[in-house]
């Protein structure tokens, strides 16, 4: 008889136990290995932090300073879940880090900044994320002084600092022209801060230096600018100075386009060859001879430009220098440029040769302005205006400044309104529209040139500041009485 001993098979209990010790191990480690990668790549990244501008501006007691945007990201993090702070300032006096306030959630955040005294502070601003990782950037602050007047109606238009043009373009916006540059900029009328857009022709125009813009008028979807027409101030021509242009208006509010039409070149030359004819009644010949500053009680500078009423063809040029008599006490001057509308469509597409059409002029006018020159003058569509009255020798606020309404009709005087505040740094410049002057309680927005001020009480002429962000202009609201 034959015995037969049997092996374990793969149906033994205790065969299937080994097996499924060793499968499950396997599978075990086979898992924690396959975790790992995956554990690592979720770890959260070191967090961003990038200013949308590195300079802000502000001023002690404002209510409507500019803000800056904030972006902050961390890979492996939620936008929400990221911490924004001030951890430290370099002038307490100027701002503490607990004056700058933080708001709005995600990935963009607003910065703003309440001013505690004159000067510059560097910010440091920090972002905490997930794993305990943060990052820090600079805020580079600076705050001029306390505003005396109307300060809760002033508004900041940061970019440039010497605003010396501006035309209303509806939807609560407006074109703001700078007599240091020739850029036009978009700036919202309510709030303060930076242009929403620029524009600058200056290539198109033919010109290589600054036009210095000082005036501008709106007739339909046309805007027409005009550079000073006179010397540097060390008595220097500068043809430049002596261009006329118009900007095509498109769209409204935000969504504003200009597009330039037409230039002409030849004003300054047209005024002075007229002047001669009738016997230098306004020594234009003198005021702009080799070696004479335009800046002077007998000079020769333009820093207004308005239709006459009911006129789309007929303008008023306003003279900041001369004054007539030039003596203490002498009156303001207009010069109506009766086809004004010709000129600059005879520059259309032609550069600065174009001088085929010339300027025809009508009586000039003279107006009581209490020994004060024009700095300004706009009407609406009532034929209502009003002049922005100033010295021809101040650049900034210390000499007096008015406003005056006018009915526009040779022979009838304008009668003051207000006397505008000169507490505060820089020149009254340009009204931004003219509200109905019968209306009880009506207000209208004047802007400076704060180009000469020394603004942060370094010494520094705000038109000198290294940062576009620090130059500033105010533009301020004013009820107008009765």
């Amino acid at each position: 008889m034959t015995t037969t001993v049997l092996s374990p098979t793969a149906h033994s209990p205790r065969r299937n136990r080994v097996l499924g010790c060793g499968i499950a191990l396997a599978l075990a480690a086979g898992s924690a290995a396959l975790s790992l990668p995956a554990s690592a790549a979720a770890a959260p990244g070191k967090p961003s932090i990038k200013l949308s501008t590195g300079y802000l501006s502000g001023a002690v007691g404002a209510t409507g300073d500019p803000t800056v945007t904030v972006t902050v990201a961390q890979s492996g993090a939620d936008g929400d879940a990221l911490k924004v702070s001030a951890t430290a300032s370099s002038r307490d006096a100027v701002a503490k880090a607990g004056d700058v306030r933080i708001t709005g959630s995600g990935a963009s955040r607003q910065v703003a900044v309440k001013a505690r005294g004159r000067g510059y502070a560097d910010l440091t601003l920090k972002v905490e994320g997930a794993g305990g990782k943060s990052a820090t950037t600079t805020l580079h602050y600076a705050a001029s002084g306390a505003v005396h007047d109307n300060a809760a109606t002033t508004r900041y238009l940061t970019g440039a600092g010497d605003s010396s043009a501006a035309v209303d373009v509806g939807g609560g916006y407006m074109v703001v022209a700078d007599d240091e540059n020739n850029t036009l900029r978009l700036y919202r009328r309510d709030a303060s801060g930076g242009p929403v857009k620029t524009w600058d022709f200056s290539s198109k125009l033919g010109v290589d230096a600054e036009i210095d813009i000082e005036a501008a008028t709106r007739v339909g979807d046309t805007i027409y600018w005009t550079g000073s027409m006179g010397n540097s101030k060390k008595g220097k021509p500068k043809p430049d100075r002596s261009t006329l242009f118009t900007t095509t208006v498109t769209g409204s509010g935000a969504d504003t386009e200009l597009k330039l039409d037409g230039s002409y070149h030849g004003l300054r030359d047209d005024l002075v060859k007229w002047d001669q004819d009738h016997g230098d009644r306004f020594g234009f010949a003198d005021g702009t001879a080799d070696g004479q500053a335009p800046k002077q009680i007998d000079g020769f500078n333009v820093e207004g430009l308005e239709f006459a009423p009911g006129s789309s063809s007929t303008a008023y040029v306003g003279f900041r220098a001369p004054l007539v008599p030039p003596k203490k006490g002498g009156k303001a001057l207009l010069v109506p440029v009766t086809n004004m509308d010709k000129l600059a469509k005879a520059g259309k597409g032609a550069g600065k040769g174009a001088k085929a059409v010339h300027a025809a002029f009508g009586e000039p006018i003279t107006l009581d302005l209490g020994g004060l020159s024009v700095r300004d003058i706009r009407r609406n569509a009532a034929g209502q205006y009003l002049i922005v009255a100033g010295s021809w020798a101040a650049e900034d606020n210390s000499e007096p400044y008015a406003l005056y309404a006018w009915d526009g009709v040779a022979g009838h005087q304008p009668v003051k309104r207000l006397d505008l505040p000169t507490a505060d740094p820089g020149g009254w410049e340009a009204v931004v529209d003219v509200p109905d002057l019968t209306a009880p309680g009506a207000k209208v927005q004047v802007i400076t040139d704060a180009g000469s001020a020394d603004l942060y009480g370094d010494g520094t002429e705000a038109k000198e500041l290294p940062h576009a962000e620090w130059k500033k202009s105010r533009a301020v609201w004013f009820p107008l009485g009765s």
